[in-house]
């Protein structure tokens, strides 16, 4: 198998931001302001950043459930590509020997194509697949050994599947079909005005209506929605209302092995924990030296204070105060944390966690383990954190305005 041709250690995090970051180490790109791989804290930046987006869904058969988005989710993939001025070479086809030879002919090349993959189809995840559920989402192919392709994935750890298997995974949706992409490196002429870009478009989010959705989903406006929505008690879209306690309820704050929970939303399902404030802090120290603006250093600092309640907030949503909440905090927790630091050498164990994370939610349908008045009071404390990082950004996404001036 063509494996790694020097020990660069797998960085990238997100599906989107760390295949892009991962592909450009292992081709040798280094960024021009630090002579080291381009980082996925750079690469987030550039995307559009971060912001906040807040929605709620109800499907017939399945439990309501709640999204905390903490990045840009607009097209974020094409526009890093776009901003830094990276070549493309875009091969597709809707046949899948197609599909398997120009795999093969990038790799033959010495080239790492990234793929496009369903993730439940993938059997290192550990996911249950079905005709329901699907999340199409690129990865980065590094080698292949016969039937065998080894790949990055999120994992710190090259990971590994058959061709058949990856092949089943890249055919799942018509639109992402058996398609394939390699790049040039980035254009350095191209950086100061992609982290600029990157900045304003970030800006944008958070105070200005989204391209696409309602403006009460994204920004401010999401905060104060959620806000409302959490301790309202007329609204059908209240948590009171749509959540209302037991296995709903914790759904809400903890999830399902499928289905992510607001405490995932928070620390594991982006490039880093607390909403990826922190990160973000990084692309400013970052982007103050690119742009020549020390200011921005300062920036930083403000979405690393929002960093900590975020962090707070997650630890709240699941208190350690009650034990059936704690030991699903820990298992969510563990079950990240075994992914990237072991990849497929911890399914096992991963399965074990999933089996017992199911056995708490049997629990949860016949007796939830806080009062009505310990929910009312969980919620309150909920609402008061996002208020309290809505001032705090408030104060950071305006510091930040005054400083790319």
């Amino acid at each position: 198998m063509k494996h790694i041709n020097n020990p660069i250690r797998l960085d990238g995090r997100h599906w989107e931001t760390g295949s892009i970051q991962n592909a450009l180490a292992l081709q040798g790109a280094v960024a021009p302001h630090t002579g080291e791989p381009y980082s996925e804290a750079l690469l987030l930046g550039v995307s559009g950043g971060i912001t906040f987006g807040y929605f709620t869904f109800e499907y017939e058969g399945y439990l309501p459930h709640v999204v905390f988005l903490t990045r840009n989710t607009f097209d974020p993939f094409p526009t890093i590509l776009e901003r830094l001025g990276i070549v493309q070479d875009v091969r597709q086809t809707n046949k899948a020997e197609i599909g398997d030879n120009n795999l093969k002919e990038s790799l033959d090349s010495g080239l790492y194509p990234l793929v496009w993959v369903d993730s439940f189809s993938l059997s290192y995840n550990g996911s249950e697949s079905s005709e329901t559920n699907w999340n199409m989402m690129p990865i980065v192919t590094i080698g292949m050994d016969g039937n065998v392709v080894e790949v990055a994935d999120r994992s710190s750890r090259p990971l590994h599947v058959s061709m058949e298997e990856l092949r089943q995974a890249r055919g799942r949706i018509k639109k992402d079909k058996y398609r394939s992409i390699t790049f040039d490196a980035p254009q350095p002429a191209k950086l100061a005005a992609a982290v600029s870009k990157g900045i304003y478009q970030c800006i944008q989010l958070f105070t200005e209506k989204p391209p696409k959705g309602a403006r009460n989903n994204f920004g401010f406006a999401a905060y104060q929605k959620l806000a409302d929505m959490l301790v309202n008690t007329r609204n059908k879209q209240s948590w009171v209302r749509l959540f209302g306690t037991g296995e709903r309820l914790y759904h809400a704050l903890a999830g399902s092995v499928v289905q992510p929970g607001a405490y995932t939303w928070i620390q594991t399902w982006g490039a880093g924990p607390g909403a990826e404030r922190g990160l973000y802090g990084d692309f400013l120290d970052e982007a103050a030296d690119i742009l020549h603006k020390p200011g921005l250093k300062e920036c930083a600092e403000g979405f690393r204070e929002s960093y900590t309640i975020w962090t707070e907030l997650a630890q709240a949503l699941l208190p350690d105060e009650v034990p059936l909440l704690a030991e699903s905090k820990k298992l969510i927790q563990r079950k990240y944390d075994l992914f990237l630091e072991e990849g497929q050498a911890a399914l096992g164990e991963i399965k074990l966690m999933d089996v017992r994370f199911k056995e708490l939610i049997s629990q949860v349908e016949s007796e939830f383990p806080l009062s009505q008045a310990e929910i009312g009071s969980l919620l309150s404390h909920i609402k008061g954190l996002i208020l309290k990082i809505s001032e705090i950004e408030g104060q950071a996404v305006e510091n930040l305005q005054l400083a790319i001036m």
